[in-house]
């Protein structure tokens, strides 16, 4: 939104500085963007008199001219034809920047003879574009600022342009004088009523209005013009032009620039048609597909179906709200004119103008909202302008429609204030801030202006009165301190997700968040991909359905990196996984997958691909970290994308599990399009049981001061027996006293024959009550052969 520091002025009795203004909007809530003060780089710029003016002795187009400045006689070689004796001009001396063309000035040589300085023309001060010779002054004194006189004699040529932006909930702003209100409300200075012009018509409107069925409820609130006859169109007034000029509009002609000084002034979009090239009656109503209209920017647009549009007897004539069309347009040789004012529906009007991306001032307004309120006053107010300007007879006004009710009263509570806002205003300061932006007060319920769309409740009472007061004001206070110990804020889960966020960066991976939606291809791979998970509007059509799994996020975002050269990545990622479409089914997950390398290429050969161990150490390092059980039962029967060999879950029984780690199958890393070795680990930590105790004091540190015993045994056992079955047979052979239980070596072939393996494992003891004797461990060992013979079927080698 632009204006002009004299078109605020209009509005607004005011004694303040544009640095004071435009800060004080900033506060307000309508930030300024862009201040434009043309004075600015004419400061430096004095008037002088040319005394005596000669030609120059070397150039015909050249004359020599004695200037009488406020530094004494200067002599300024000048090529301007009405460079003459007499004439008072603007001088740039020696050292001053010309802005038009961008040149700081020095004392020069022209064919020989000193100047110094330049007499300008408009175009060199960026004026205007006349350049064909000096600016002759028609008064003004020796070394009086040109700016000063341009105040006095031309003030729109240093009229400061303000630029601020606008937020959707400020449509309110979208006019001078509501931006005037604002001002007024914080005391910066005196709002000027609003003159009303009342039109008596002259005679019956001959075009007749009507609103279709179809456009009534969310179309067209209300419709209503009037015809104009007997106006001479032609450029507008000088003030008119001057003032739309500086906001980057551009004069078409007096009926044109009258509905843009009202679209910026009142925030009142309006629109004039040629009254003789429109054929019978208006009609409002939903354009049809395939209809075709060409705007005013002589773009020809399709409609879609649906829009609405104002419709003469040979078809489409207009975009409502939005833009004219051409062919009804006025030019200059208009002499009738049908001036429309409406209240669109500001939905349709965005549907409108995004489906034929037409980007206007009236649609910028329209689909914010205006004043329904002052559709018909702002009628007679720009029908009173037309007729100043352009002459002509109005006749009476033709409505459709009503004009909508907005009215509504919220109570003002001031103790509000401070419970949301933490500001102490008092009450009657709240009343006058509100009252001054027009909203009343009937006790203490404050009635809603028409114009302020946003205000729907309390709050935004309280809102208005802290914006006016000025936020700036608002003190920090600590929050008050509570007696004893506070209650945890966060839940258990909460607090488990914080531990393996902080556990998985400190084991080296980067943490990723990715999208919840997946395609399906990936979601079938992992279990999902049916239509309980499917999104009824995805955002693209690889996002369909809800992801089952965070693994397909992760190792979509190998891939990308692998693409980029980064081939040993360690990632990780905490969200919801989902296997259903209702709240409850979904659940929480803690993922990671390391591919790759372990480490950078090494002399010593540190270097080495990851394997399943490596998921399963992190794994457990998370596991620990967010209180999972310390012994675990590692167990086969994971899901398919797992290796069907190569993977293992963390259970506490046979259903209860608490996470898997391994390798990923090759067919998913190839349909994922990831290169070289990939492994992972998923953790459920909704699974992991709470502890029983629910205090936050640590249980006391047990430490044991009898030295433990490790015992090693060799089993012989079938090739196809799993490592995992001997370790848990070892492990329950005595649950008291073995502590650990590990493997340490493992050997196939030589004397063990065909078909055969030796596992070798240590066995940690550790005595709780009293020092182990050889008898105890051996009663021990004894258990542990006998346990691990009856779950493998294996002898002890010996």
């Amino acid at each position: 939104m632009k204006f002009t520091l004299s078109w605020l002025k209009e509005h607004l009795d005011t004694t303040a500085s544009v640095d004071e203004i435009a800060e004080t909007l900033t506060d307000l809530g309508l930030e300024v963007e862009e201040v434009v003060n043309p004075a600015d780089k004419l400061k430096s710029f004095t008037l002088a008199k040319v005394v005596h003016a000669e030609q120059h002795p070397d150039a015909d187009r050249l004359r020599v001219c004695k200037v009488m400045t406020n530094e004494g006689e200067k002599q300024i070689v000048c090529g301007a034809p009405n460079a003459r004796e007499g004439i008072t001009v603007v001088l740039a001396k020696p050292g001053d920047y010309v802005p038009g063309i961008d040149t700081t000035l020095s004392i020069g040589n022209i064919r020989g003879v000193e100047s110094h300085g330049m007499m300008a023309s408009e175009r060199e001060l960026e004026l205007s574009d006349e350049h064909n010779g000096i600016i002759e002054l028609p008064s003004g004194e020796v070394g009086q600022k040109f700016t000063d006189w341009l105040e006095e004699n031309d003030p729109a040529k240093v009229d400061p342009m303000i630029e601020i932006a606008i937020t959707p909930n400020r449509q309110d702003a979208l006019g001078v004088h509501g931006i005037a209100r604002d001002l007024a409300a914080r005391g910066l200075g005196t709002l000027k009523p609003l003159a009303k012009a009342t039109i008596t018509g002259q005679g019956a409107c001959p075009i007749a209005v009507t609103i279709d069925e179809d456009a009534k409820t969310d179309g067209c609130e209300v419709f209503a013009g009037r015809l104009i006859k007997g106006v001479k169109n032609g450029p507008s007034p000088q003030w008119l032009q001057d003032r739309l000029r500086a906001i980057g509009l551009r004069p078409i002609s007096t009926l044109v620039d009258v509905t843009n000084f009202f679209t910026f002034d009142r925030n009142r979009p309006l629109h004039v048609f040629d009254a003789d090239k429109v054929t019978g009656n208006l009609r409002i109503h939903r354009a049809a597909e395939g209809a075709t209209l060409t705007g005013l920017d002589e773009k020809e647009y399709t409609f879609p179906g649906g829009q609405v549009v104002i419709s003469d007897d040979n078809g489409v004539e207009s975009i409502g709200g939005v833009m004219g069309g051409l062919s009804t347009g006025c030019t200059e040789a208009t002499t009738n004119v049908f001036l429309e004012a409406a209240v669109w529906d500001r939905i349709q009007i965005a549907h409108t103008g995004r489906a034929l991306k037409i980007n206007s001032d009236a649609r910028y307004r329209n689909e914010r909202g205006i004043d329904p309120e002052y559709n018909m006053q702002g009628l007679d107010d720009a029908t009173q302008m037309i007729l100043d300007l352009c002459g002509g007879e109005a006749s009476e006004v033709v409505v459709a429609g009503e004009v909508p009710d907005t009215s509504r009263a919220y109570e003002l509570k001031p103790a509000r204030v401070i419970s949301l806002v933490g500001m102490d205003i008092p009450e009657a300061e709240q009343r006058r801030s509100l009252e001054a932006l027009g909203f009343r007060f009937e006790g203490n319920m404050a009635h809603v202006p028409s114009w302020r769309h946003d205000v729907l409740g309390e709050a935004d009472l309280v809102e208005e009165v802290a914006r006016i007061a000025s936020l700036t004001k608002l003190q920090g206070q600590p929050l008050p301190k509570l007696p004893g110990v506070p209650k945890a804020i966060l839940s258990p889960l909460q607090k488990r997700e914080q531990q393996a966020r902080r556990t998985a960066a400190a084991l080296g991976y980067n943490e990723c968040v990715t999208y919840s939606f997946i395609d399906q291809k990936a979601a079938t791979l992992f279990g999902g991909g049916d239509d309980a998970t499917m999104l009824a509007n995805p955002i693209s059509s690889d996002m369909s359905h809800m992801r089952p799994q965070l693994l397909p996020g992760l190792l979509r975002a190998a891939a990308r990196n692998q693409a980029r050269g980064f081939t040993d990545l360690a990632l990780f990622e905490i969200g919801q996984a989902f296997h259903g479409g209702e709240p409850e089914e979904q659940s929480l997950m803690i993922a990671g997958i390391l591919v790759g390398r372990s480490g950078p290429k090494d002399v010593h050969g540190a270097s080495r691909s990851v394997d399943i161990y490596d998921a399963k150490a992190d794994a457990e390092a998370v596991l620990a970290a967010i209180g999972a059980p310390a012994k675990m039962q590692i167990m086969r029967g994971g899901e398919d994308w797992w290796h069907p060999g190569r993977h293992g879950r963390f259970c506490l029984g046979p259903k209860k599990v608490l996470g898997t780690f391994g390798e990923l199958h090759p067919k998913v890393l190839a349909e994922m399009d990831i290169k070289g070795p990939a492994v992972a680990f998923v953790i459920y930590p909704a699974d992991i049981p709470l502890p029983k105790k629910k205090g936050a004091t640590r249980p006391a540190l047990v430490l044991n001061d009898l030295q433990p015993v490790e015992r090693d045994f060799a089993f012989v056992v079938d090739a196809d027996v799993e490592a995992l079955t001997l370790v848990n047979a070892a492990q329950g052979a005595d649950k008291a006293m073995i502590s650990e239980v590990r493997v340490f070596d493992e050997f196939i072939g030589g004397s063990l024959g065909e078909g055969k393996k030796s596992l070798a494992i240590t066995v940690r003891l550790q005595p709780t009550d009293k020092t182990l004797k050889e008898k105890d461990i051996e009663a021990v060992a004894a258990k542990i052969v006998e346990k691990v013979s009856k779950a493998t079927g294996g002898q002890l080698r010996g």
